[in-house]
């Protein structure tokens, strides 16, 4: 099979791709007109296009952006994006995929001998790299959350006591504290001032930060403006637990950092050492790829399931739930 003609299958295989990622997102139910039209109030501080981003747009982008958007897939990948803070809309997210996926297959390609097993190997990869991105990004701002948190729950706690409502103590934490904590509950106020329910707001918050502090501290809110109590005396207990618990993580943190590097390193290391015997002698490398070529790949195949086990295994061992 000649170069050219694998180039061409390869792009008419992302043409289909296209297709029917297109088809699939239009067909999937969209979101409500009070949900979008709620949502240029909320994203009112958000920072305005600039004028050739707008120009820059054409109709194929914008009938992407609408159709992934308006499908339950676009709302998950709306939520992540949210979650790892990033001003990308779900089409254009879609878009970085793709062109991930096609240039990394392309790298794949001619580093590979020209081999179409590479390009799709590499077109696999890179699919999965901004989701990689966008993974760390959400963890990163997680726990950055998490960390302020107890904080957030004693300037509310000492709002409270001073006189104020849980709404002014919200927009007190919003004014004070600096991001990411800041600019959810900042968030939470405006849904508020427009006339969602604060059991509303605090969901949406949830769905926004899954942290199980949030959700413990969610739902005292919820509890006592239910059956009343002294909500100071109880956020301030959870603070303290919090706080605890923070401390206790980062000890095990720490005892547990041999045994997840190493589990890093050890899996890393045959992909490595593959990689150096690849540019070193690529002849000895491509006996896996030579007839029968079912028997390589399946050994392939193998030890990157072997690998990723091991990587599986040794993570949880250091994997302890506090």
């Amino acid at each position: 099979m000649s170069s050219t003609l694998q180039i061409v299958l390869m792009g008419g295989g992302i043409a289909i791709l296209l297709l029917i990622i297109g088809v699939i997102v239009t067909v999937r139910s969209e979101r409500s007109l009070v949900e979008e039209r709620l949502g240029r109030y909320l994203e009112a501080d958000a920072p305005e296009v600039p004028v050739d981003d707008e120009e820059a747009r054409t109709p194929l982008t914008d009938w992407i952006n609408i159709r992934v958007e308006r499908s339950n897939f676009g709302e998950n990948i709306a939520r992540d994006l949210a979650r790892a803070d990033l001003q990308l809309k779900p089409g254009e997210y879609v878009a970085v995929m793709i062109i991930a996926a096609f240039g990394v297959a392309v790298v794949g390609y001619f580093f590979g001998g020209r081999s179409t097993v590479f390009a799709l190997i590499g077109a696999v990869v890179g699919l999965f790299i901004p989701r990689f991105f966008v993974g760390r990004a959400q963890n990163k701002r997680l726990t950055n959350f998490n960390g302020q948190l107890p904080d957030m729950l004693n300037l509310m706690v000492n709002g409270l006591r001073a006189g104020y409502s849980t709404m002014q103590a919200m927009e007190a934490v919003s004014k004070e504290l600096p991001a990411p904590i800041s600019s959810e509950f900042r968030r939470v106020v405006q849904e508020m001032q427009l006339g969602i329910p604060m059991e509303q707001s605090l969901e949406n918050l949830l769905r926004r930060i899954p942290s199980d502090d949030l959700d413990l501290a969610i739902t005292a809110i919820n509890v006592q403006r239910e059956v009343g109590g002294n909500l100071a005396e109880i956020l301030d207990t959870i603070s303290y637990t919090i706080r605890e618990r923070i401390k206790l993580l980062g000890e095990i943190r720490v005892l547990t950092a041999q045994v997840k590097y190493s589990g890093t390193f050890l899996s890393l290391l045959p992909i490595l050492v593959s990689l150096i015997l690849w540019g070193v002698n690529r002849n000895y490398m491509m006996q896996f790829f030579e007839e029968p070529v079912a028997c390589g790949l399946g050994m392939l195949g193998l030890a990157l399931l072997l690998i990723g086990i091991g990587y599986f295994v040794m993570s949880k061992v250091a994997e302890i739930d506090v």
